[in-house]
């Protein structure tokens, strides 16, 4: 009896040593965007922009078309595309109209065929500064429902999109 218990004791402690160290690393995560979520797309980065901006034409109420603030400062409007020449991330904002929330994004190609789509953040309202990071919590189910929204409303169609531009090309 003694053994199973010391055996139950040691896997317990075993596995709350590992979700402290997992906890630990998610929560000083390096990089950039650290907690973004990051979606594989077999299609090249320059083809993607292409059709992430088709997609913007065809969805025109996810286009953020007003200015934003900044606190304590002037208004103006985001631009998809790179901050500069030496930006490696393509950044590309979305809107959800109703509301009242800015999507952030990036693409940036990765080995091969592929290229990597992130959904970074959220912001609440057109004063900048409010931005909730995608996956802001270590509970995963926290986190689900604004993944789930970005996956159906944006995702997808973008997705569609690509299967789309195959089809054309095998044909």
């Amino acid at each position: 009896m003694k053994l199973i218990y010391k055996i139950s004791i040691g896997l317990i402690s075993s596995i709350l040593i590992l979700i402290l160290c997992y906890y630990g690393a998610w929560t000083f995560a390096p990089g950039s965007y650290a907690r973004a979520e990051i979606y594989e797309l077999e299609i090249q980065e320059d083809a993607l922009a292409q059709i992430i901006k088709d997609f913007k034409s065809e969805n025109p109420e996810l286009v953020l078309s007003k200015p934003v603030h900044i606190p304590n400062g002037n208004d103006y409007y985001l631009q998809d595309g790179r901050s500069n020449s030496s930006d490696h991330w393509y950044h590309i904002y979305f809107y959800y109209p109703e509301k009242d929330q800015i999507v952030k994004t990036w693409i940036r190609q990765n080995s091969g065929n592929t290229t990597q789509f992130a959904f970074v953040s959220v912001n609440n309202g057109l004063t900048l500064g409010n931005w909730i990071t995608v996956n802001k919590y270590f509970w995963w189910w926290k986190n689900r429902a604004i993944k789930e929204e970005f996956e159906n409303r944006i995702l997808k169609g973008i997705k569609g999109k690509i299967k789309e531009q195959k089809n054309i090309l095998l044909n």
